[in-house]
């Protein structure tokens, strides 16, 4: 018997018949009927070709039971803080940051004609979406990922496959679930499957996914900043990514979506660490995914809520929708990351600095044994600045032994972090 019924409601969403956060006592009536939510696309991952290569970050082996397991520990710690629901990908999405080659990896539940379903993963997508209605949430089944599309043999075998994920969620009986038929369905490793790329072939796909899952809300993610309007228009739920795009970017981008009227709820389902994207979901009144690739999609991730971004974008989204948290003191509100111990690969690492309210930062220098080594002007601000979602890694030295930021805001204050106490892995 399931516990969370998720329904939609034109451009709101209900948990169990009430607009969602509406049950929070001293909530925010601009957050109701919103889902907040994050990225755990790696939530059932396997490499079924060499997974011991992902035992890092202090794990001595990779076992993808266990870090199914992991996540669901996590779920009551993040819905505590507001996350509702969560995307969790058949195919995966890419390490980031560890890996350059992702098609090397075969995290693929379909047999390449569609016809069969693993039934390591099958058992794994059912242990999570139990333990997510369990906790309260929705779950967005990601199907088909780019870097895994040469997996199937054709376009036949793409329909297949999303009729037999489609089929499982129905027999499953949940009712907690959301379908994402394919992750940025127009990116360059789908060309393969023009089924999938195009805009009309991911609508039919939308179609087929609704009839085969006995109803079960779908849409399609396309990449940041791209939406369609024949794509939205079979969705029931549109789906959008705000990867690359700042605030502005990121509103004209809802703004144009709401402007074709469909009246149906609009859900980011990826963007990066910039939480400040929040402020537009609650103005816009639309749904917002917080991605971070650092702790959460490099395998194995730390599904908990980590110190540092994982904690003030909890904060944030908490104090959006009326959540009492007790306050973080002031000296708790800057965090130069990447510096824990065991998140570092290849002698490399990822350092930035997190910030409770990046909106308040003009500058960042960073200082590596106190000589300068980069200034960044935009959040997430990293020392070395690829994409809002992405970074090139710091390559350690023998003789690294502390690294700083020196912060500069708006109103002029400046404040100093430096870490001098980590354990140089190298």
């Amino acid at each position: 018997m399931c516990k969370t019924t998720l329904a939609i409601k034109g451009e709101k969403f209900t948990l169990n018949g009430k607009l969602t956060y509406s049950e929070i006592a001293g909530s925010k009536p601009e957050a109701h009927g919103l889902l907040m939510n994050a990225r755990f696309i790696q939530g059932i991952f396997d490499d079924q070709a060499e997974p011991q290569r992902f035992a890092i970050f202090g794990h001595d082996t990779w076992n993808p039971e266990a870090n199914t397991d992991r996540l669901i520990a996590a779920l009551p710690q993040w819905y505590a803080h507001g996350l509702r629901a969560f995307t969790v990908g058949l195919q995966g999405g890419g390490p980031v940051l560890t890996l350059d080659d992702w098609s090397t990896i075969d995290n693929n539940p379909f047999g390449a004609d569609g016809k069969s379903f693993d039934p390591a993963y099958a058992g794994r997508l059912d242990r999570l979406i139990k333990a997510a209605d369990e906790t309260g949430m929705a779950v967005i089944v990601s199907y088909l990922y780019a870097s895994q599309a040469p997996r199937l043999q054709d376009g036949r075998a793409v329909r297949n496959a999303v009729i037999g994920a489609s089929r499982f969620l129905r027999e499953g009986g949940y009712t907690n679930v959301i379908i994402e038929v394919a992750n940025e369905y127009n990116l360059p490793g789908f060309s393969i499957h023009p089924l999938v790329q195009t805009d009309e072939g991911i609508a039919a796909l939308i179609d087929l996914a609704r009839n085969e899952s006995g109803g079960l809300p779908v849409g399609s993610s396309g990449t940041g900043g791209y939406a369609n309007r024949e794509v939205a228009e079979a969705s029931d739920v549109i789906l959008v990514h705000g990867n690359g795009l700042h605030r502005q970017r990121y509103y004209n981008l809802i703004r144009e979506v709401q402007s074709w009227g469909f009246d149906k709820p609009v859900v980011c389902n990826e963007d990066s660490p910039c939480f400040t994207q929040l402020k537009v979901a609650y103005q816009t009144q639309t749904s917002w995914g917080y991605y971070n690739n650092h702790t959460k999609q490099d395998v194995p991730p730390d599904w908990s809520v980590t110190p540092g971004e994982d904690t003030y974008f909890a904060h944030r989204m908490a104090a959006g929708i009326g959540i009492k948290l007790p306050p973080l003191p002031e000296e708790e509100r800057y965090y130069l990351q990447g510096l824990e111990p065991h998140m570092t690969q290849d002698g490399k690492r990822w350092i930035r600095l997190a910030a409770l309210y990046p909106e308040k930062i003009d500058t960042v220098a960073y200082f590596r044994n106190g000589q300068p080594m980069g200034i960044a002007y935009e959040e997430p601000f990293y020392p070395d600045y690829v994409e809002t979602w992405i970074q090139k890694p710091i390559f350690m030295q023998p003789e690294d032994k502390s690294f700083s930021a020196h912060i500069i805001q708006f109103d002029g204050q400046e404040i100093f972090l430096t870490n001098d106490s980590f354990v140089n892995e190298v």
